[in-house]
């Protein structure tokens, strides 16, 4: 029961019922989140004072708004609120925006590649000291329901989780073979499309250990919602490790 316990403890995947967001697991998505909560405070606030001079106009039922003809202050004012409540929003707004594209010198770099309907991954620049062989390949393939273990989740395992070193600085490079895809996890702020021809690019900083799980996030097909992701974030010395053993 316990180790269950601990097993779940450490997923970022969706709940039955959920209304708020994964916890997040990157600086991109807690500046995401933040500024969610930072504009529903707005569009909150905008939405009781409306109702509330809505439903006060109607229980008085006050007649003084039929000889109402102009008021230069009124105009004034409900034309500097909304005016300086769109720099409140904007000012966040461009400096999440302006961080997203920043790419910050990658240690590991990571090529995504989508079919229809898996994914599959390549280590192309992490190099171990290793003469013989530096780059790591595999596919990634949805594990049917009866193949699943124990503590697994139906439709988001897969056979070969993509394992990542946390607190590091990693790219990650996203295309397609066949038709658009779209590489996505909540946990980490990171919706990329995979599109055939082209190469997307997206930076990834993971601060915390655990599994984060992910879904294709564009319709590709008949079998679109079987290409689940599924990625481990560990510690450099066990991702070091790890992949001196499968890249010989």
């Amino acid at each position: 029961m316990l180790k269950n316990l601990i097993y779940f403890s450490y997923c970022d995947i969706g709940e039955p019922w959920q209304l708020n967001l994964q916890e997040p697991a990157t600086p991109i998505a807690e500046g995401m989140f933040f500024f969610h909560n930072y504009l529903m405070f707005f569009l909150i606030s905008i939405g009781v004072f409306v109702f509330w001079m809505l439903y006060s106009a109607f229980i008085t039922n006050s007649k003084v708004s039929s000889s109402f003809s102009h008021s230069s202050i009124l105009e004034i004012v409900w034309t500097i609120i909304p005016a300086l409540i769109l720099i409140f929003i904007a000012v966040p707004s461009f400096t999440l925006l302006y961080s997203l594209d920043e790419f910050s010198d990658p240690s590991i770099t990571i090529k995504i590649v989508g079919h229809q309907w898996y994914w599959s991954y390549e280590y192309s620049d992490y190099f171990l000291q290793i003469e013989e062989c530096t780059r790591l390949n595999f596919d990634a393939y949805m594990i049917n329901t009866n193949d699943l273990g124990l503590g697994m989740f139906r439709l988001l395992e897969v056979d070969n989780r993509l394992l990542l070193p946390i607190k590091t600085n990693i790219r990650l490079l996203v295309t397609s073979s066949d038709v658009i895809h779209s590489w996505t996890i909540p946990s980490f702020g990171i919706k990329v499309d995979a599109i055939p021809g082209r190469l997307s690019q997206a930076s990834l900083f993971i601060k915390r250990e655990g599994l984060y799980y992910g879904q294709c996030s564009e319709i590709c097909g008949i079998n679109h919602g079987f290409m689940p992701i599924v990625v481990k974030g560990v510690n450099s010395r066990l991702f070091k490790s790890w992949f001196a053993l499968k890249a010989i």
